[in-house]
């Protein structure tokens, strides 16, 4: 069995129960952020997440060992063409130069931790329109001097 393999009984099994990425994650104990991104192969669970994400989705034997597996964090490097993705891109082309030049000034020359890291998605219902927020909270990492 295949990382991808997994994600498809996953997504299978969210489908057939209709189950949404909070109540996944509220039942393993996890964030929504996180859940999914490992529910998608590019985190790896403890073995306690696993346990409890094969016994709630009713996964297949050898679900458990693969999504505790170490994944390696490729993604495709031509420009996406889902939307909401190329947004998110195009937001990182367009403010990532600017984001780097003000958390250096205001914390030095380093770098901010994917390691470290935790993400938050929410929504604020607007009548203009609803908002969506992201939150990315990473620890800064200065760069060493040797």
């Amino acid at each position: 069995m295949k990382k991808i393999d997994v994600t498809e009984a996953i997504f299978a099994s969210k489908h057939a129960q209709g189950l949404t990425w909070e109540a996944i994650a509220d039942a393993v104990g996890m964030s929504d952020v996180w859940t999914t991104s490992a529910c998608l192969g590019m985190n790896s669970c403890p073995e306690d997440v696993a346990e409890k994400l094969v016994s709630f989705l009713n996964l297949p034997e050898g679900a458990k060992s693969v999504l505790m597996e170490y994944p390696t964090k490729t993604w495709q490097e031509t420009i996406p063409q889902d939307p909401l993705i190329y947004r998110l891109y195009e937001i990182v082309g367009v403010y990532g130069p600017t984001l780097k030049e003000v958390i250096q000034e205001k914390f030095g020359d380093g770098i901010m931790s994917a390691i470290d890291f935790s993400m938050k998605v929410e929504k604020e219902e607007n009548p203009k329109g609803d908002r969506v927020i992201l939150t990315l909270n990473g620890k800064f990492l200065p760069y060493a001097s040797w």
